[in-house]
């Protein structure tokens, strides 16, 4: 989408009045409308590549989801890691909330387990 604007901006910069009053201006506005449009269609080619408008987004965001049947093994170990994540993601928690606690003996004892 972004590359998209530009090259809107650059076609809107060539229609512009200024560009046949000043030849630097023109020459100028052409590189840039030249540049975007490379850009927007270097853009494309990596979008078509990817496969994004033909909706297999999901495909590179989850990959192993595809073979979670054929590699089973693979599926456990990705819940594993999951569940590891999630329990680590609470401890630490755990710790942040002790460690902004005052310093008492049993805090500490907590802190130190």
């Amino acid at each position: 989408a972004m590359s998209k604007s530009a090259v809107k901006i650059s076609s809107d910069l060539l229609s512009n009045p200024l560009c046949e009053q000043e030849p630097g201006f023109l020459e100028m506005v052409t590189a840039f409308d030249t540049a975007m449009k490379r850009m927007d269609s270097f853009n494309q080619e990596k979008v078509d590549w990817l496969g994004l408008k033909k909706g297999r987004a999901g495909a590179l965001s989850h990959p192993f989801s595809r073979f979670s049947s054929v590699f089973p093994s693979l599926n456990m170990a990705v819940k594993r890691r999951e569940q590891t994540l999630q329990d680590y993601k609470r401890l630490q928690s755990k710790v942040e909330k002790y460690e902004e606690k005052e310093r008492t003996g049993p805090v500490l004892a907590k802190l130190h387990q």
